[in-house]
């Protein structure tokens, strides 16, 4: 009885000084969208006891976000070689957290995480890891999984395919991609069945079109008695590669071994558009841009798209005068790439002496 009162009075005292620090804490940091990477929702639970240490857990909060974001921008592989950073090295990389929520139920303290990693400083750390990053961009895929059951001549798909059934019942909050699955059409049944003796070649086309969606992933899953060859066709922006993947003693049909198969495809897919989107760090392309300093909304608008655009490094003001403000720009890339990537903005420069004018 002592011991839940001791409690309960160190839960208001806690609940007081957190408030009072989190005040201090809101009103005393500055805004850094654009030169950071933002990784939130980020949850941590710990039992509320007399030797609780609210500090383990915004530190456990941070780990977890900082394998987030490496999950987001490295590849599989490459996450390897980081796994075992140190946590004085991730609040290293931190430049602000926020504490989105927090409760106690049952005696158990919990809460929810914002946090933002240095852009600059991630980069560094993962070029001394001979890691390149890549930009964190989310897709929309239309996927087609084929089961080919070779020893019965004949087409699994829609319902009677258990890995079209379980596809997006098996997703992780950092995957990056969103997978379209096709509607249950019997005509589309009846074409890709009509396909069968040469459905490694068939190009799908017939049932894409079908769909508002530019890119796609096609997987023909051979399957020949317990042996699996999966075959994926890979076409984003018109850049088509073909991967092949084998899977010994797998049943297509217990649920476990087809989860198994579904996470192992989508490394496979995750990388590739990871290595799609690839940063080089190692090129810093320093650029100077002036715009007109009366058109305010303008430069206002310029900064705004500047932090939207992964590939840059980082932006400073160097000068202003009465008629322009200069901009010193360093990007991750080539100037054609950092002329497209304006582009997308509707930008254009005059590009005909050293600093840029912004049209």
């Amino acid at each position: 009885m002592v011991t839940k009162f001791k409690i309960f009075h160190f839960k208001i005292l806690y609940i007081f000084f957190i408030s009072l620090s989190l005040t201090i804490f809101f009103f005393s940091t500055s805004n850094v969208e654009g030169k950071a990477f933002d990784i939130n929702n980020i949850e941590v639970s710990k039992p509320f006891e007399i030797n609780f240490n609210k500090n383990k857990v915004i530190d456990e909060g941070f780990n977890k976000a900082f394998f987030k974001l490496i999950s987001l921008i490295v590849k599989s592989s490459d996450q390897k070689k980081i796994n075992q950073t140190k946590l004085n090295q991730i609040k290293g990389m931190i430049e602000t957290f926020t504490i989105k929520e927090e409760k106690f139920i049952n005696e158990i303290y919990y809460v929810n995480l914002g946090v933002s990693f240095n852009k600059k400083k991630v980069f560094k750390y993962l070029e001394e890891k001979n890691i390149f990053p890549s930009v964190p961009e989310r897709k929309k895929i239309l996927f087609i999984p084929i089961i080919i059951d070779e020893n019965k001549k004949d087409l699994l798909l829609f319902s009677n395919n258990k890995i079209f059934k379980e596809w997006n019942n098996f997703s992780e909050n950092f995957h990056l991609i969103e997978y379209v699955l096709p509607t249950e059409d019997l005509e589309d049944l009846r074409i890709i069945k009509s396909k069968y003796e040469f459905i490694e070649q068939y190009d799908f086309k017939e049932i894409i079109t079908k769909y508002d969606l530019k890119d796609s992933i096609i997987a023909l899953i051979f399957k020949n008695e317990n042996q699996l060859r999966v075959l994926t066709k890979i076409d984003i922006s018109d850049n088509i590669i073909l991967k092949n993947q084998s899977f010994s003693n797998t049943n297509v049909y217990k649920i476990e071994q087809v989860e198994k198969i579904i996470k192992s495809l989508k490394v496979v897919y995750e990388d590739y558009w990871k290595n799609f989107n690839l940063i080089n760090t190692s090129i810093k392309l320093t650029l100077n841009i002036k715009i007109d300093t009366l058109n305010n909304s303008k430069i206002s608008k310029f900064e705004e798209n500047l932090k939207k655009i992964n590939l840059i490094y980082d932006y400073n003001i160097l000068k202003f005068d009465k008629d322009y403000i200069y901009y010193q720009i360093i990007f991750n890339g080539t100037t054609n790439n950092f002329l497209k990537s304006m582009k997308n903005y509707d930008y254009n420069f005059d590009t005909q002496n050293k600093t840029w004018i912004l049209k």
